[in-house]
């Protein structure tokens, strides 16, 4: 994202809106500034600011009388009076920022909009995670942090080497170029994002091992990172892994419960066959 130093009157209404912080108005220019290496392309200053086309000498001349007579002219907040927020024609790899940052476009490798994922949430249909198994859902960046591809690398290497499944249906595993070691491609490497997700699969019995390499390494990576885990009840409605997060500290809230109702959709022909 740029914005045109030819229409910008350093209002600052664009700061606040930036989940990220990565504008800021610089006082030698007198202009807002796009701090590029930490700008996500999510897009939420340019679609989240009502935008006026205000002539911009004529609105830096009211604010610098006004300056003079020591009172502020400042344009109504969540308003680019001059419309100078001006979106790039993104290339690789920094299209990879959008893909992972704006809800509003689909992540080319599923299709799914947001962070490209529907995670379990469907899994009475796809069945990824069976009884006897557990799936991990580990969330990097949220909430306004972001993340780097090197520090989600970090955590993936560390997985790997436990041994887990990387679910293939997924944004993050679609850009390892190794996922049995969990290493990503190295041209997008230091790439910042606002949100991505890994997927994982482990035995029960690994629960407990890949929970405290997981906390581990958040003390070590730059970013925040949260942690979801669920598995596949049993005829009776219980599972197993209640008494192993209880064991190891965590307590237990069923945040999501499938009832099986869901059904894979599958295309008729014109005949009806």
């Amino acid at each position: 994202m740029k914005i045109d130093p030819q229409k910008c009157v350093a209002c600052g209404n664009c700061l606040p809106v930036c989940p990220v912080g990565a504008i800021h108005v610089d006082p030698r220019l007198a202009r807002a500034v796009v701090n590029e290496d930490e700008c996500v392309e999510c897009f939420a200053c340019f679609r989240g600011m009502s935008k006026e086309h205000l002539n911009p000498v004529m609105v830096r001349a009211i604010r610098r009388v006004a300056g003079f007579f020591r009172f502020r002219f400042d344009p109504e907040p969540d308003i680019c009076p001059t419309d100078a927020i001006t979106p790039q024609e993104l290339q690789w790899p920094r299209i990879v920022r959008r893909a992972f940052s704006d809800p509003q476009v689909p992540h080319e490798s599923t299709g799914i909009h947001g962070r490209g994922t529907a995670e379990v949430k469907t899994n009475d249909v796809t069945g990824r995670v069976k009884e006897g198994e557990a799936g991990f859902v580990v969330e990097f960046g949220r909430p306004g942090v972001g993340a780097r591809f090197r520090d989600i690398q970090r955590v993936t290497m560390a997985l790997a080497a436990c041994g887990v499944d990387f679910e293939k249906n997924n944004p993050v595993t679609s850009l390892m170029t190794d996922p049995v070691k969990g290493l990503i491609r190295e041209d997008i490497l230091d790439e910042k994002i606002l949100s991505a997700i890994v997927e994982i699969k482990s035995r029960l019995a690994q629960v407990p091992m890949v929970l405290k390499k997981i906390r581990d390494l958040s003390r070590e990576v730059d970013t925040v990172i949260s942690v979801g885990v669920s598995t596949r009840c049993d005829a009776a409605g219980d599972d197993a892994l209640r008494a192993i997060l209880e064991y190891e500290g965590y307590p237990m809230y069923r945040g999501k419960t499938n009832l099986g109702l869901g059904r894979i959709a599958t295309a008729k022909s014109e005949d009806g066959l």
